[in-house]
């Protein structure tokens, strides 16, 4: 064993680890939970008692000269990198970073809210897991309603009744949840995500974004509806931008509409974006349902109020001449850098 040490203690002494991996080697291989010494050790307990004598001073010294050469080796490192380090010029610029960029869509949310905001409305959010109640029964939605079919909805339990539990289709939900735990008035707008079971193509998705508003107070009419999109077009579009109402079906408002605007694109004289129509539908909206109103526990021979609901990608398409919707949860850079322009 004695051998053994001597011929240990000359590579030891020969040792000259050129970085911290080698010298991290040479730790492992001599000081470690299974290294050489450790297993002397473990042969030394076999050993006679007068080898004992003799042995157990040799290894105590091995042990020492193996720590005293790894601290060595360390403290050469680490004040080889000290000099390296002290050689730097400080005053050099660093290295360049690419600049990052919002996503388009969060763009044009950030745009829509801030309009809103200024027409003195708050913004909530909710849940994107729903029950069956908030999701479509508070809503006035009957139980023969195609929506509730599992051909456009992700549900998470189906039980066929109230204790359906789905990713929700819209942010209606969180006005539902809104109302029940409040009094009016109320005027506020709900962005977020939601979920349909669609086949994804160009020009739809299995999820994307909305932003929904809603105001319930005393005496709210339609038009004051009309004339709040309308100032909401002008904000997002530009002055001169023009706006039609059509006669729509939604269970959850009554009378309800939706909203062209002159294809901003075009101009109105006709194109692939607006199928050479002038007009391109950006929104849905209406008076809200009594029925509504009661569900939530609110006086509808008292309050009157009206909704509305926007997808923020057919918004950023218009506003962008985006024809892909696909791109934009594909994170392809080469698509998100032409808007490095847009940092907020």
């Amino acid at each position: 064993m004695q051998d053994t040490i001597n011929q240990y203690i000359a590579e030891i002494n020969a040792a000259s680890p050129a970085n911290a991996d080698e010298l991290e080697t040479f730790r492992i291989k001599y000081l470690g939970t299974k290294g050489i010494i450790k297993d002397l050790f473990e042969q030394f307990k076999s050993v006679s008692a007068e080898e004992k004598r003799v042995l157990g001073k040799v290894l105590n010294e091995f042990k020492q000269t193996a720590e005293a050469k790894f601290n060595q080796l360390k403290e050469t490192l680490d004040s080889g990198l000290k000099t390296q380090d002290s050689n730097q010029d400080l005053t050099l610029p660093g290295d360049g970073f690419a600049l990052g960029s919002r996503h388009p869509l969060s763009l044009t949310r950030i745009e829509i809210v801030d309009i809103f905001k200024r027409l003195g409305f708050v913004v909530a959010e909710g849940p994107e897991i729903e029950d069956d109640w908030h999701n479509f029964s508070a809503l006035n939605f009957p139980e023969e309603h195609p929506a509730r079919d599992m051909q456009d909805t992700f549900f998470i339990k189906k039980n066929s009744g109230q204790d359906d539990i789905a990713l929700r289709t819209h942010t209606s939900s969180v006005q539902v949840r809104m109302m029940e735990n409040g009094k009016p008035p109320f005027r506020a707008i709900m962005p977020g995500r939601v979920y349909r079971n669609e086949a994804i193509s160009a020009r739809a998705h299995c999820f994307f974004h909305q932003v929904e508003g809603l105001y319930v107070d005393e005496n709210v009419s339609f038009a004051d509806l009309k004339q709040t999109l309308y100032h909401f077009v002008q904000e997002l579009y530009g002055e001169g931008t023009k706006v039609r109402f059509r006669p729509s079906y939604f269970p959850f408002t009554e009378p309800s509409a939706e909203m062209d605007v002159s294809c901003t694109i075009c101009g109105g004289s006709g194109c692939n974006m607006c199928k050479y129509s002038g007009w391109v539908e950006i929104l849905g909206c209406g008076m809200v349902d009594p029925n509504v109103l009661e569900n939530c526990g609110i006086d509808s021979k008292k309050y009157t109020g009206f909704a509305f609901g926007m997808g923020i990608e057919r918004i950023t398409n218009l506003k962008y001449v985006i024809r892909d919707l696909r791109l934009f949860s594909e994170n392809d850079v080469r698509f998100l850098q032409q808007f490095k322009t847009e940092i907020i």
